[in-house]
């Protein structure tokens, strides 16, 4: 009787700990807008730049690697329209990449942090609008680096119009901010 009771209890363990991860990972719904675009043929670095002339009040960014004039000018530019304009980068990525924009970004008033709690902070995510009514979700395999737009075989993801997705990206992001550290150049 009692190994049957452990048994039990040992399963009741394992189907609440399943059910935790479920509820943790449960399916969002698909709403908004879909676009999509795979380099080097298509313009995805244009793409990024649309949305973050397209933002109203936020943008946070999650990124690996960052050399892409195109990217990093946009940021800057939307920081002097006044908008509020974070950036977590990969504190080895920017140590190993000579032409880094992180400094630059820095240095123009967007605020910048360094993520050095993974092997890889190997996201590649900007949260245009979370908190807002039509958020604007950019993810997808690429770097937003000159290479990613025009050597490797990439894609881009803009996602707009659903709020859920964007409220778990803006949680994910504040994760990840939550153990950054500023950037000193």
């Amino acid at each position: 009787m009692q190994k049957k009771h452990a048994f039990v209890l040992i399963l009741c363990a394992i189907a609440c700990n399943a059910s935790a991860l479920d509820a943790e990972t449960k399916p969002l719904p698909a709403t908004g807008t879909v676009q999509v675009a795979f380099t080097p043929e298509e313009d995805a670095t244009g793409l990024i730049v649309k949305a973050l002339r397209e933002a109203h009040k936020t943008v946070r960014v999650l990124a690996y690697s960052f050399t892409s004039n195109e990217i990093s000018f946009a940021l800057i530019e939307a920081k002097r329209r006044g908008l509020d304009v974070q950036v977590i980068a990969d504190a080895e990525q920017l140590r190993r990449l000579e032409h880094n924009k992180v400094g630059l970004m820095h240095q123009a008033g967007v605020r910048v942090w360094l993520d050095e709690q993974h092997q890889s902070a190997h996201n590649k995510v900007m949260v245009i609008d979370g908190d807002g009514a039509s958020p604007t979700i950019v993810t997808g395999s690429m770097n937003f680096t000159y290479s990613g737009q025009f050597k490797n075989a990439e894609n881009v993801l803009i996602l707009r119009g659903n709020k859920p997705l964007a409220e778990a990206y803006g949680a994910n992001w504040q994760r990840h901010h939550n153990h950054a550290t500023p950037y000193r150049p």
